[in-house]
């Protein structure tokens, strides 16, 4: 493949895709907001994620385009952050429908980034993307919005595929660090009722799904999870017997509360049920390399 774009590809996710990708495309350029500049084999090209001011170039005749571009939700959900959330989605995404609708010669398939919180919190049913039940509340909605902006404009010459992420997992970046951080200073218990659901994924596998999806041409919205959610108490038992570490304590709703007030964050990146399964990634036949949790956390704690 010649020419890979990624939007909003310098934090945790865009390095992943790039150590994947760098020996497979000829070509890869990141729009970021910081400078223009070349690193190795690496363009960077600076863009806003709102206005035309000269990046919209680099998509003529690149083969995949994806998008990662939107605030993190690891934040307080305030007015301003919340308005700010759904802002640098929707912009971001309408941007690039923009861009691609004036190319000569569009990028072949795009990817975007959705979330597999758009479902329910569900401590009862899988959801997979034929039956899962998307709710209604703040991150629900967003995600519905978010996608409704992606597929609501039509590009005849490029293929459109909705990214229903979970919960990365990996050694550099992310969920998992400070998840690894608190259980070694003795709060490795569960969270809450520690029923909700964790939906996880290795970041290999990750980069391997979105490498399918791309060979395959699979479009539409897929979820990107692995095929085993877990329970937070068994996410936790596990992660503390592989850490070596005999005690946990458990952290109540109460706690969480206080403490994601402290250090300005929300309960529900916690405590929602994101009980998701990857039914079409499967159905295609796509195979993971890390299925299960036991084996994740071996290899992200490998060289601890």
């Amino acid at each position: 493949m010649n020419k890979l774009i990624i939007a909003a590809g310098t934090g945790f996710l865009g390095q992943i895709l790039i150590n994947h990708f760098e020996g497979i495309f000829e070509e890869i350029t990141v729009l970021t907001r910081g400078k223009s500049k070349t690193s190795k084999t690496i363009k960077y090209v600076n863009w806003d994620a709102k206005t035309m001011t000269g990046w919209e170039t680099e998509l003529e005749n690149a083969d995949v385009l994806i998008n990662l571009a939107g605030k993190s939700v690891d934040c307080r959900y305030d007015e301003k952050n919340k308005s700010e959330i759904l802002s640098s989605r929707i912009e971001s995404t309408s941007a690039l429908n923009l861009a691609v609708l004036q190319c000569k010669n569009p990028p072949k398939h795009w990817l975007n980034s959705s979330t597999s919180t758009i479902y329910r919190h569900s401590e009862d049913k899988q959801m997979d993307e034929f039956t899962g039940e998307i709710g209604d509340d703040f991150s629900m909605n967003i995600a519905k919005a978010w996608e409704k902006s992606f597929f609501d404009t039509e590009t005849k010459n490029t293929r459109k595929t909705a990214l229903r992420t979970s919960i990365v997992l990996g050694k550099n970046g992310g969920a998992f660090l400070p998840i690894k951080n608190l259980t070694k200073i003795g709060f490795g218990g569960k969270q809450g009722t520690g029923n909700q659901f964790i939906s996880w994924i290795h970041e290999e596998d990750f980069a391997r799904a979105i490498h399918f999806i791309i060979e395959k041409e699979i479009t539409g919205v897929i979820n990107i999870v692995s095929p085993q959610p877990i329970q937070n108490k068994e996410f936790m038992k596990i992660l503390r017997k592989e850490m070596k570490m005999p005690f946990g304590t458990a952290i109540s709703k109460q706690m969480l509360e206080f403490g994601a007030k402290i250090i300005g964050t929300e309960t529900e990146l916690v405590l929602k049920s994101r009980n998701v399964i990857p039914k079409r990634l499967e159905e295609n036949g796509f195979e993971f390399k890390f299925s299960g949790i036991h084996k994740t956390f071996q290899n992200l704690l490998n060289n601890d």
